[in-house]
């Protein structure tokens, strides 16, 4: 017996760029590989020199983020200080504690390709380059955003001027005393 209702349509599901599409698949490759690569070192050498390499890099990883925590907080510090007694703060590029972190991170992970790629990020002219790529990225990516979105949001917190749209209504003043009686500027009703 049918009511006539139609069936219920599912909503369509976004559909993933193509480098977001192969994302689960190439984790889990990079999984099987840095499985592969300590079973291979653990084979050449043996499982307590693959502990110790997992447990170092566990050690310096934790380090290089403290060291860069204590250095971002630091900078904050400074321009905060900086910026109470008057003098405006430099602007610095490059994101190199971001980077720096990102690195202690990758270090901390278990695998020796993760423990490669962490040290790499730990070298200041990768720093400087990967960061600049970044920033022109970004600011690419805010400059196409379209009207409305995130990159428009962004556009206008930037900017000291409002955007110019009118929102009308109606300022009421708390600081004036109410008058008592009527005001000269009320209609006046005829007699």
């Amino acid at each position: 017996m049918t009511t006539g209702a139609p069936p219920p349509i599912r909503p369509a599901r976004p559909r993933r760029s193509g480098p977001l599409r192969f994302l689960p698949l190439g984790i889990a490759a990079w999984l099987v590989l840095e499985i592969w690569l300590l079973t291979v070192v653990a084979g050449a050498t043996s499982g307590f020199v693959v502990f110790l390499l997992l447990v170092g890099g566990l050690v310096l990883g934790s380090a290089v983020i403290k060291r860069a925590g204590r250095r971002a907080f630091r900078k904050l510090s400074e321009a905060v200080q900086q910026q109470q007694s008057g003098v405006t703060p430099a602007r610095e590029t490059g994101g190199g504690g971001a980077l720096t972190m990102l690195g202690g991170l990758l270090i901390i992970l278990p695998g020796l390709i993760s423990d490669a790629l962490g040290l790499i990020l730990l070298v200041p002219p990768v720093q400087k380059a990967l960061g600049k790529y970044a920033e022109r990225t970004f600011e690419r990516k805010v400059r196409e955003a379209t009207p409305g979105g995130l990159g428009d949001a962004y556009q206008q917190a930037r900017m000291h001027k409002p955007d110019g749209k009118v929102v009308q209504g109606e300022v009421i003043r708390d600081d004036e005393p109410p008058m008592r009686g009527p005001r000269p500027d009320d209609p006046q009703l005829p007699y």
